[in-house]
């Protein structure tokens, strides 16, 4: 099997430790692992694990993952496939063709550069722009849908590119198509956003607006925007090239009226958020730290970041069943004090 895969993919290597990959540091060898940069080399690698019956893994920047540490037993496909193309349109949107191998970061501080408004307040998340439609990103009062106009993906039943509209991406909060069943053969290839040359700034967010406050800014531009989200995450999340981790853990939940006035009527300090009229947001971190008191533990060499509970790091050598149950006693200790389920937002990759 193993000189099939390599003579159909010849730069693939075998026995590749996927912790470097990862933001967490943590996992276990891929069998196959193949860098794919350009969509040919994706679609020879999609054509070689079909062909062989070989599970198949498409890896962006690592950022939203979380490996076992028996690795993945099949093929990995790291997409680094690069390019940007802006097009200006005849109204006031630039539309910006982005493959799926760019770091989002990249293409946010390029957007600000050109002076586009869109995808300010996503400044900072790491990853990749492939990576970003999965997860629907979002922060600070934005989500990707907001911007994205459609996405090439490469569908592996049909070994043909395809287009989906936004709308076709079924976005919800941190959810899209392609974390479901019926989008599990498409694999994204390129992502296409519109950028506006008039916006307006979207400072509602408590953050954003207690910094506005407290610094008494009145001219806000998009590159100060930029600078000021940059500094709120810093102050909340770790540096990713000296701590483990993915970041967010959990997604915040979502709960029906009826189940929230429960939940209010226990903790009536609780910040919420209304989305409409039967459904609240509710955050999860304040949960973690004023409910659960979270913050700042540690189990071996796992920890909830003392500064933001709601993100998990690898404080050493950490295993991923480590990150994994730490995380689990979490989910119980949350509905054990408030009756709520919350779920992770960090994909498990391989056999646990």
């Amino acid at each position: 099997m193993q000189d099939r895969l390599l003579q159909l993919l010849p730069e693939a290597k075998t026995n590749v430790p996927l912790a470097p990959y990862t933001t967490f540091h943590i996992g276990g060898p891929a069998r196959y692992f193949f860098i794919a940069r350009q969509k040919e080399d994706l679609v020879h690698a999609v054509e070689a694990a079909k062909k062989l019956h070989i599970p198949l893994f498409i890896l962006g920047g690592g950022s939203n993952v979380l490996v076992s540490d028996k690795g993945f037993n099949g093929l990995v496909v790291k997409i680094e496939i690069q390019g940007i193309d802006w097009k200006q349109q005849k109204d006031e949107n630039v539309r910006v063709c982005v493959c799926a191998g760019e770091q989002w970061d990249h293409v946010v501080a390029l957007s600000i550069e050109k002076n586009l408004f869109g995808v300010e307040n996503l400044s900072g998340i790491p990853g990749t722009m492939g990576a970003a439609p999965v997860q629907n990103i979002g922060a600070y009062g934005a989500e990707l849908k907001d911007t994205l106009d459609e996405v090439e993906v490469f569908n592996k039943k049909t070994t043909q590119f395809e287009k989906l509209s936004a709308d076709a991406c079924k976005f919800h909060y941190r959810e899209s198509i392609f974390k479901k069943k019926e989008g599990e053969s498409l694999i994204i290839s390129e992502v296409s956003l519109l950028l506006k040359t008039n916006g307006q700034f979207r400072v509602q967010y408590k953050d954003i607006d207690r910094y506005l406050s407290d610094h008494q800014i009145k001219n806000l531009s998009l590159s100060m925007l930029r600078n000021i989200i940059l500094e709120i995450r810093q102050r909340k999340f770790p540096d990713l090239r000296e701590v483990g981790t993915a970041g967010s853990f959990f997604k915040n939940p979502i709960l029906r009226k009826k189940e929230f006035q429960k939940l209010i009527a226990k903790f009536p300090e609780m910040p919420f958020y209304e989305l409409d009229q039967d459904r609240v947001k509710v955050p999860v971190a304040w949960i973690l730290d004023r409910i659960c008191r979270l913050k700042g533990k540690t189990k071996g060499s796992v920890g909830a970041y003392e500064r933001q509970p709601l993100v998990l790091i690898n404080t050493g050598n950490a295993t991923a069943n480590e990150v994994k149950e730490f995380a689990y006693e979490i989910i119980r200790n949350v509905k054990e004090k408030t009756g709520i389920s919350i779920e992770s937002e960090v994909q498990l990759v391989g056999k646990f």
